[in-house]
């Protein structure tokens, strides 16, 4: 297959955009389908407050990430005083 030039392709790309019609993905042929049989039920926009997870308190969190960074400080020395001796 010999190789089109620039012209050509970009003739190519028009033509082919300009089409009176689209035929649609295979995802979307694939939920009309499933629609048609068992269409879905609403979805709100946003999704209700009453659901959110309470979040955790910042002198929680603080206190989990220190605990965390002391935790591997002490495993760091302790692992550098057993291989000096």
């Amino acid at each position: 297959m010999p190789e089109q030039d620039d012209v050509e392709r970009e003739f190519d790309l028009k033509w082919a955009g300009d089409a009176a019609h689209k035929e649609p993905s295979a995802r979307a042929r694939m939920l009309a389908a499933r629609w048609k049989e068992n269409p879905p039920g609403p979805v709100p926009f946003r999704a209700d407050p009453d659901r959110m997870a309470s979040p955790r308190s910042s002198w929680l969190s603080t206190t989990l990430v220190l605990g965390c960074v002391a935790a591997v400080i002490l495993l760091l020395g302790y692992t550098r005083f057993r291989a000096q001796y």
